[in-house]
């Protein structure tokens, strides 16, 4: 006889709920009405039983309303079994077995588990099943591995789930067990009972060259006939290819930028008469990389100051061989500044085309594929979205700053169940033609993946970023494994102290300028997230749903196990592939 039989073979739910109040007020005096209300309101609701997947997770009901009688919980609900088992008898003595593997009560043998993130993180914790998902157990970097966490935990036998909780965002592991649960998606383990058993969730991490296995890769391993190993790529037809293109533009053509509106936030501008030295702490300040420019006697935008500005004015400064001083900073506008980036464009190529005083930006019924097709091709991060009522345009309204990771959230979100829709989505991404990949050997046609050690000059680092016009630049060992990523907004992290006053560019090392950024950063933010990786096997649909993160602009590809960056995936990359820009 299965469970909901025996729930409704034995007498009324409502006689056993009245035993259960009163035989708990009798050991509990001191019940507070506001705990009696929540199990009231559980019982009236779900009808206990019936709602309840099982009798542990009625324990743990109780053992949440009343935790405050009784300082060791473990303890507590073992006493509150023998208060139900009194009522209940038979019905529910093997429940309280499994009661007995969630609690870990005396008499439990318990086996250590250990739990790794192999991933990275500023802050990693784990949570699970095994704490009632009401705790939060904090996870170490392991020695000389600190993009690797891990803590061990006594568990009891049985079936238990759990998350990792990231830089304050749940994660889960996709190369570990998993499966949608309660709590959304959730990584599932098994112990047995031999207390000698240690299991690993993950292989064995002595070091960073252990950090992760390319299974998709193992399983497309084909043996040829001269013994060697090769990989078979999945293909699909160009006709399968357009296909994908052509729905995904046409989701983009018939939804617009209104949809990328958040229900609450605010939008910073600055004013183009505001000294250089304010708009840079502002910028640091509000932890935001570029901000639409006002013009009070215009009364409209006129332009945006972003990362790349701060980058060119310290190189501009730095080729005069002077540091950058207070005054220069505070006598400075960004008005000045703006003309004087204008004078050194025409000076460079000779036609003053290579800059436009006209503003880029969109209207908030413009579509998507209109807004992602005008980032692409003026080559800039970010449009503003401005809105006028007056038909002349005058006293525009600045509403948001609509980016590429905006509009591929809206894309994943809305083909998030319809996948198989969009068959380019399944494959790999080495095996489409996106992002910038290290060149192999003998080819030569292909366009070399700027790197940099963390010993370079942080002169180097601005002038490379500036030069190959890329927005970031992995930061490699001797051996080209991945250790950081230095972009262009890291920058604004010199505003931090007024380190921009006293530092030299040509002695200032790409490690001690990220270390700068770190130190300016709270663990709140989602800065970890600007160093994210994945595999060459990973699908496109993976690596889209990553980039639809907030704070996630590029995912640095790299080899199984070694992190040896072999390319670089970005926003744009994605873009150009569906629309062709």
């Amino acid at each position: 006889m299965n469970e909901k039989r025996r729930w409704r073979s034995a007498k009324p739910i409502s006689g056993y709920w009245n035993e259960f109040l009163t035989a708990s007020s009798k050991r509990i005096p001191n019940l507070s009405l506001r705990s009696l209300n929540i199990l009231m309101s559980a019982h009236n609701r779900e009808k206990l039983g019936f709602g309840f997947p099982s009798f542990s997770v009625f324990l743990r009901l109780c053992a949440l309303v009343f935790s405050d009688f009784f300082p060791n919980l473990w303890l507590f609900q073992v006493e509150f079994g023998r208060v139900a088992l009194s009522i209940r008898g038979r019905i529910f003595s093997q429940s309280m077995d499994s009661a007995r593997d969630v609690g870990g009560v005396a008499g439990t043998v318990l086996i250590p588990m250990r739990f790794v993130w192999p991933y990275g993180g500023r802050s990693v914790f784990l949570s699970g099943s095994f704490s009632r998902w009401s705790e939060l157990l904090p996870m170490s970097p392991v020695e000389g591995c600190p993009t690797v966490f891990q803590v061990i935990y006594n568990l009891p036998p049985g079936y238990h789930q759990y998350k990792f909780f990231v830089d304050g965002e749940w994660r889960h592991d996709e190369h570990q067990p998993y499966v949608p649960g309660e709590y959304g998606i959730v990584n599932t383990v098994f112990l047995a009972t031999d207390p000698n058993y240690m299991p690993v969730l993950t292989p064995n991490v002595a070091s960073a060259n252990n950090m992760d296995v390319d299974n998709e890769a193992f399983r497309r391993l084909v043996r040829l006939t001269d013994g060697t190993l090769s990989e078979v790529l999945p293909r699909i037809s160009d006709t399968d290819v357009q296909i994908s293109c052509q729905r995904i533009s046409a989701f983009l053509s018939t939804h617009t930028a209104y949809e990328l509106l958040p229900e609450s936030g605010k939008v910073v501008a600055l004013d183009v008469d505001l000294p250089v030295k304010q708009a840079f702490h502002i910028l640091h300040e509000q932890g935001i990389y570029m901000a639409p420019l006002w013009d009070f006697c215009k009364g409209q935008f006129v332009g945006v100051l972003s990362a790349l500005d701060f980058i060119l004015i310290l190189r501009e400064l730095g080729n005069h061989g002077s540091n950058l001083t207070e005054e220069e900073l505070e006598t400075h506008t960004i008005s000045a500044w703006k003309e004087g980036k204008l004078y050194l464009n025409r000076q460079n190529n000779g036609h003053g085309t290579g800059f436009s005083r006209h503003l880029i930006h969109a209207g908030p019924y413009d579509n998507l594929k209109d807004v992602a097709m005008k980032i692409l091709q003026k080559e800039v991060s970010t449009v503003p979205v401005i809105h006028s009522s007056s038909e002349d345009g005058s006293y525009p309204q600045f509403l948001h700053l609509a980016s590429l990771s905006g509009i591929l959230k809206c894309i994943c979100r809305y083909f998030r169940h319809c996948s198989n829709s969009l068959p380019v989505l399944q494959l790999p991404i080495c095996a489409i033609p996106v992002g910038t990949w290290v060149p192999k050997i003998g080819e030569s046609n292909r366009r070399p993946l700027a790197m940099l050690r963390p010993t370079a000059s942080l002169a180097s680092a601005l002038n490379l970023l500036v030069q190959a016009q890329v927005s970031s630049i992995p930061i490699v060992d001797e051996n080209d494994s991945l250790l950081d990523i230095y972009c262009r907004s890291d920058i604004t992290a010199l505003a931090k102290d007024r380190a921009y006053s006293h530092i030299n560019l040509d002695e200032m090392t790409v490690h001690r300028a990220l270390q700068l950024g770190q130190d300016a950063f709270s663990p709140y933010e989602l800065r970890s997230q600007r160093c994210q990786m994945c595999l060459r096997s990973d699908s496109l649909h993976k690596v889209m749903e990553r980039l639809a993160n907030p704070g996630v602009r590029r995912l640095v590809i790299v080899e199984a196990g070694s992190k040896r960056v072999e390319g670089i995936v970005s926003l744009s990359d994605i873009f150009k592939f569906f629309l062709g820009g």
